[in-house]
């Protein structure tokens, strides 16, 4: 006879699954779960005791070659997109999402979209929500420190310009020159955030905007 768990219990263990409902932070809004990638019962879990083990839900045979193996496995996350609400797997590979789906082993799982090998490293995303980070297109780069209180609040990509504490940083979202947006280019590669600056646009002469261009400026 199979073993039969309450919702509850599955909730408590691999996150809501279709037809739970989430209440969206302090608010009134609830996003409800309309389609479960996993199988029930086989379940890809990462921890003690778990499911992705060598033989188990992590294939031995496979490597890194094989198109569906993952460098990464977001599982059992609750994805909020522009057009739906899921709860699925995320594989990532070379530092890009490839697949939504279900992760796992395909030579004992059923309807594996994502195979979990040797090399595959895992974010246990239960009763997570995984959803697009936002765009603030109107920064004024002053501080380093703009970075990680954006990432606190869900920004992903910040937009717009500066070069530090200027007083032109503090009145407009532009840096200029191919000087400053090199250096500005330099500063940023070690943020965790993704920038793009823009150029001084103040000029007759096209030939100003043009070198700002080709130093970098997304616009």
């Amino acid at each position: 006879m199979s073993f039969k768990m309450t919702q509850n219990q599955y909730t408590s263990l691999y996150g809501p699954t279709v037809g739970d409902s989430i209440r969206l932070g302090d608010t009134n809004l609830f996003a409800q779960i309309e389609k479960d990638y996993a199988v029930y019962g086989e379940e890809a879990t990462f921890g003690g005791g778990k499911s992705i083990r060598d033989g188990m839900a992590q294939n031995p045979r496979v490597t890194r070659d094989d198109v569906n193996v993952a460098d990464l496995v977001i599982s059992n996350a609750v994805i909020i997109d522009y057009d739906k609400v899921v709860k699925a797997d995320i594989g990532i590979k070379n530092g890009y999402i490839f697949a939504i789906g279900n992760a796992g082993n395909p030579d004992i799982m059923d309807n594996v979209d994502i195979i979990i090998g040797s090399t595959t490293d895992i974010i246990a995303a239960e009763g997570k929500i995984v959803t697009a980070g936002g765009i603030d297109t109107h920064v004024h780069f002053i501080n380093p420190e703009q970075a990680e209180v954006a990432l606190e609040s869900g920004i992903t990509t910040h937009i717009g310009g500066g070069t530090g504490a200027s007083e032109g940083s503090k009145a407009t979202t532009v840096t200029p020159g191919p000087w400053h947006i090199h250096r500005m280019l330099e500063a940023a590669e070690g943020l965790p955030i993704n920038v793009g600056f823009t150029g001084k646009g103040q000029a007759t002469n096209p030939t100003a905007l043009i070198e700002q261009i080709n130093a970098g400026a997304i616009g």
